[in-house]
């Protein structure tokens, strides 16, 4: 009896999970505001009751849709570089994987810099909720920042909120050329900037070892992507 209970409940997950799958790269490509029931559940093959079953409303689907991104991100881009030693190597490893995330999403687009340009002046669930998952990442930029600082990789007197500000800087700037523009070359220099951006940060106090970091930097970026 309790095998027969279970089975309605895992298809349900798998049908959920399909339909936040096929959600997710309809708003990569149309944006947020562009996912509404009726076209999912035309693309799903379903009828609206249907999705309705297993989201209560739009706004749900969509808070739905910001999380898968934010867990595809995080197991793309931040926890692989938790792998790399603390400093400099794994603040170069975050804004790598970071980078070839955001060159392999140009034809479709990026949902946290999409998000913002759509609901920067919104007030909402949506916007909140996006909000806290995009400071969680400029957190996570920061503590890394601090590490290297601490480890010596960087000066001592390095501003982290100014750095975290400029390797986003250095993102948008690439999503802009690479996608808006179509400009060749938008990555390497993205990666170019970064590079220069660090090497600007070290100073005689830098220690012996971060000099080495600081010199493997282009190569380490260069085989990420």
């Amino acid at each position: 009896m309790n095998e027969t209970l279970q089975k309605p409940l895992r298809k349900g997950e798998q049908t959920r999970a399909a339909i936040l799958e096929a959600a997710l790269l309809l708003a990569s490509r149309e944006g947020l505001e562009g996912l509404t029931i009726g076209v999912l559940a035309e693309r799903m093959g379903m009828s609206k009751s249907g999705v309705f079953a297993h989201f209560g409303s739009r706004e749900d689907l969509q808070i739905g849709v910001l999380r898968l991104y934010h867990q595809q991100f995080e197991q793309e881009v931040f926890y692989p570089s938790l792998r790399e030693p603390r400093g400099l190597p794994r603040l170069e490893s975050l804004f790598a994987r970071w980078v070839a995330r955001v060159s392999m999403e140009i034809a479709s687009g990026c949902i946290y810099i999409s998000g913002a340009a759509e609901y920067d002046d919104r007030p909402g669930a949506i916007r909140e909720q996006l909000l806290e998952m995009v400071r969680l990442w400029q957190v996570a930029l920061n503590k890394a920042a601090k590490q290297a600082m601490q480890e010596g990789h960087l000066s001592p007197d390095t501003d982290t909120d100014q750095l975290v500000f400029e390797m986003y800087g250095l993102v948008l700037a690439l999503h802009h050329d690479a996608r808006f523009i179509k400009r060749p070359g938008s990555v390497e220099r993205a990666k170019k900037g970064f590079e220069r951006l660090i090497f600007g940060l070290q100073d005689e106090t830098s220690s012996p070892s971060s000099k080495q970091v600081e010199k493997s930097s282009s190569k380490k970026i260069s085989k990420s992507l």
